[in-house]
């Protein structure tokens, strides 16, 4: 039998993601042009055709900074079923990743009808994975309407290949990186901690977002140790690293399960405040499509909503329909939906609602691209004015 830790259908595959996914910020912060030149040629997803062009062409940048959330709760009904099923056709979202818990909002947007109730006949949810199209290729390309992405990979694709491309709304305020160690051999809670330490880290892009947080923590790369690694945490028992880079609602909750006594260095609390599954989508969109994009963020915010109250309800969707063919663990997916809570919900979301970013927030998230070498301004990464007009029209869907 398969290592419970390695399982290649679904524990291996969900701990090889990184914020770049299938794109790597390696390639594209060096301005290669593999990304655009995806764009024509990929055949693995299914297409967007979206029927809708939207009345507004406002397009704000993102400077303004539209706010945080709605933890709990049910979704209230009356607040997305503006227009009639239908009014905007078939969309395709492309996740970043496979069909697990960290889709359960999409999940339950789907199951609960409120896309439909949004306007939309079908939103088809295109699976990612590791041998995957980067969500910005799919989304440049039309081949999906709204890509599910992080600022480390679509800030690049602006900045060095003039991808017009907005970020319009983050699930997770906080990004899940950390650094791993296990009590039982030698815990490390603060970056400082690491030095002269062996630290294990995946090669590509994981190597430029690790060099950023020693960066912005005045340390590098000769303090320690990198020991290139795969994807397998158990090299962290072994003794073969002290740490290893990981995702907070993953790899410590495996190692936990073995038995070990997990300690974690959370990145977006030392430095790297970057966000995560953002929502990607054209500035062509925004400009003419702009009350889809509102429909669509309505119905996210919806099942968001549902996902966040009830994490053992968003399992069963993700192990038993969603992702069955992935052969997930209920317990473990339960758990990760319970700590993925803590990444999506805070003070500001449950203030101003889900996705919303504050300007603390997006400015932080600058200044940590910037550790990681990429320099862009909030205007040109950004457009929160979408989600600002969803509240300020919907303001039900912001309470708890």
């Amino acid at each position: 039998m398969p290592h419970p830790l390695i399982r290649p259908s679904a524990r291996e595959a969900y701990s090889r993601r990184t914020f770049l996914r299938a794109a790597g910020l390696s390639a594209a912060a060096l301005g290669g042009a593999g990304l655009l030149a995806a764009c024509g040629s990929d055949s693995g997803s299914a297409g967007s055709s979206s029927a809708a062009t939207s009345t507004s062409s406002a397009s704000s940048a993102a400077t303004s900074a539209a706010t945080g959330s709605s933890a709990a709760g049910s979704s209230a009904a009356g607040s997305a079923a503006s227009v009639a099923p239908g009014t905007y056709g078939t969309i395709a979202v492309q996740l970043s990743w496979i069909k697990n818990i960290e889709f359960a909002g999409e999940f339950f947007a789907d199951s609960k009808g409120y896309y439909t109730e949004a306007g939309f006949t079908k939103v088809d949810l295109l699976a990612g994975g590791a041998a995957g199209t980067s969500a910005e290729a799919l989304v440049l390309s039309k081949k999906a309407l709204v890509g599910l992405s992080s600022p480390a990979v679509t800030a690049p694709a602006i900045v060095n290949e003039s991808a017009p491309l907005k970020i319009i709304g983050s699930t997770y305020q906080k990004n899940p990186f950390c650094i791993v160690s296990i009590k039982e051999k030698t815990p490390m809670t603060s970056v400082a901690d690491m030095k002269g330490k062996k630290i294990g880290v995946q090669t590509g892009g994981n190597e430029t977002i690790f060099e950023g947080l020693l960066k912005a923590n005045g340390m590098s790369t000769s303090d320690l140790t990198v020991v290139p690694v795969q994807y397998d945490p158990m090299v962290v028992t072994t003794g073969d690293v002290d740490g290893f880079m990981a995702y907070l609602t993953n790899e410590p909750i495996l190692l936990a399960s073995r038995g070990f006594t997990p300690v974690t260095i959370a990145f977006a609390d030392n430095g790297l405040p970057l966000t995560a599954e953002t929502f990607t989508v054209l500035q062509e969109t925004i400009d003419t499509q702009r009350d889809l994009l509102k429909a669509f963020l309505k119905a996210e915010i919806r099942g968001w909503t549902d996902a966040v109250a009830d994490p053992a309800a968003s399992a069963a969707l993700a192990v038993n329909t969603y992702g069955k063919d992935q052969k997930l663990d209920l317990k473990e997916q339960t758990e990760e939906a319970t700590k993925q809570n803590d990444l999506i919900v805070s003070a500001d979301t449950r203030k101003n609602g889900l996705f919303t970013m504050t300007q603390e927030l997006v400015d932080g998230g600058i200044k940590a691209l910037a550790a990681i070498g990429v320099t862009i301004t909030a205007a040109q990464l950004y457009d929160l004015s979408l989600l600002d007009e969803v509240y300020r029209e919907n303001p039900d869907l912001r309470s708890a």
